[in-house]
């Protein structure tokens, strides 16, 4: 078939320049019919004629077996070790067949072809949709690289997104995740997008899903509708995939240094705001212009605030420890052999036993913290037991006590510097940290490191309770000699 530029050429010099049909299709080497027609055509457009379909019988010969083949190798592939063109045409070889590597690869493109998914254009309404979902992320935090995982909710019709930056891809993350999402666009979607993760997915019974508990309360509290994508398919949110991946490449490249993930967080988040007021869609609104009109279509967010955490009562072991999420953590030794209520928050864990609370930062699976001013009553009974933790439990105190621990073992050693400071701890637990220290302060300025200055324990003064009818009953004292006396008379009788 001719180009068009050879059409307009031979048109041009036999009804412009007035050569002859014959001459023109000897210089442009085609046939005169050819010349003729698109010279007399009204509409000189090449056109394409349709071939016929011409016998392929090796193709059809091998077909059926290469179908054979896929239909068996499939359920022993994945996604990895998977059926190729190649592999095919060696296993047909095998048996003797007699084809072409480019024949069988053409049938197994065209096999793939016809069941290669078709996408469907979607239409995204304000405040309709938001799609959810993890991404693995390396941050440098305090001077340590390590891994952790960016949660991102993405507004699908303004664009708007929300990150934060977790140190566990774990239910706690993902609730704490969407309560900040929700408060920081001030207002809740209507429905969220996931794919079926364990955090929120606690069975897949498709077309139904099971959801998890605290993933069901959440739900509840802010009157969302969660929808989950197909197993296996990622291209169901596909918004929050690409977005995902571009808020790594755009913000998180070189990899981001910080000294807390809060504070990377934060950063983060900014320069996703930033972005949003300039970021300009097809018709040069930008995201921030676009998100008051999805704002006003969303559901209001609920007067109280949802508690993203996972709830685990435990029993105070004898070492006055409680184990959490596999991390150990001392308390109170008042609190031995007692249930407490550990409340585990993304990043800390708050542990309450009849009122009172201790607050510690989370720890990784097999971490142990310990506080030893949880020990002091044991401490001030325990010399030896204090020697050995002495610049654990002085670190916590802090000064003056570590100057005077300093000056005790200086002049006395440390086995009677320890029975020295296992007093003044006892002092301590009588009278309170701030007192003694004073007192300890004193002390160093004198350079004594006696006891006798030492606040004693104070007494309680004893109220007795006399009834009415007592009241006016006068008691008289007792008085030693009376009994002597008495026993004198015994004795002469």
């Amino acid at each position: 078939m001719l180009r068009v530029s050879q059409v307009f050429v031979i048109r041009h010099k036999v009804l412009v320049e007035g050569q002859s049909i014959r001459s023109v299709a000897r210089e442009m080497r085609v046939s005169r019919n050819a010349v003729r027609k698109y010279v007399r055509a009204e509409n000189p457009e090449p056109v394409r004629q349709s071939r016929k379909l011409r016998s392929r019988p090796v193709t059809e010969a091998a077909r059926d077996r290469i179908l054979e083949l896929i239909e068996e190798w499939t359920p022993r592939t994945t996604l990895k070790q998977r059926i190729t063109g190649t592999r095919l045409h060696e296993q047909l070889v095998a048996e003797g067949k007699e084809v072409g590597v480019t024949t069988v690869r053409a049938v197994y493109r065209e096999w793939k072809r016809q069941r290669r998914e078709v996408f469907v254009p979607l239409v995204h309404r304000a405040g309709d949709e938001a799609q959810v979902d993890f991404f693995e992320v390396s941050v440098d935090v305090g001077g340590e690289r390590r891994k952790v995982w960016k949660f991102v909710m993405r507004l699908m019709y303004s664009g708007r997104d929300f990150a934060w930056v977790y140190d566990r891809c774990d239910q706690v993350s993902f609730l704490d995740g969407h309560v900040r999402a929700f408060e920081h666009f001030g207002a809740v979607v209507h429905r969220c997008i996931y794919d079926n993760l364990s955090p929120a997915v606690r069975k897949v019974l498709f077309p139904k899903r099971e959801l998890t508990a605290r993933f069901t309360a959440l739900r509840n509290h802010y009157l969302f509708e969660p929808c989950f994508a197909r197993p296996g398919t990622g291209h169901d949110k596909g918004g929050v995939e690409s977005r995902g991946r571009g808020i790594r490449l755009q913000h998180m490249t070189p990899i981001p240094q910080a000294a807390s993930l809060p504070e990377l967080s934060r950063e983060l988040l900014r320069r996703l705001d930033e972005q949003a007021a300039h970021k300009k869609d097809i018709d040069g609104r930008t995201v921030l212009e676009k998100f008051p009109e999805e704002r006003r279509q969303m559901l209001p967010l609920p007067g109280a605030r949802f508690l993203a955490r996972k709830v685990v009562t435990v029993t105070a072991s004898r070492s006055a420890r409680v184990r959490v999420e596999g991390a150990h953590y001392s308390v109170p030794s008042t609190w031995a052999g007692l249930e407490v209520t550990a409340y585990v928050g993304p990043g800390d864990v708050e542990i309450v036993c009849r009122g009172e609370k201790e607050t510690y930062e989370r720890q990784r699976f097999g971490r142990t913290v310990t506080r030893y001013r949880h020990y002091l009553p044991e401490l001030s009974r325990k010399p030896q037991a204090l020697r050995q933790v002495a610049p654990e439990l002085l670190e916590e105190l802090g000064e003056p006590f570590g100057e005077f621990w300093r000056l005790l073992v200086d002049r006395h050693g440390p086995a009677d510097a320890a029975r020295v400071l296992a007093r003044v701890l006892e002092a301590v637990c009588e009278r309170g940290e701030s007192v003694v220290g004073e007192v300890v302060r004193r002390m160093l300025r004198a350079g004594e490191t006696g006891l006798l200055a030492l606040p004693c324990r104070q007494e309680v003064p004893v109220r007795i309770v006399v009834p009415e009818l007592l009241r006016d009953v006068e008691i008289e004292q007792a008085k030693a000699s009376r009994y002597d006396a008495l026993l004198t008379v015994a004795c002469d009788d």
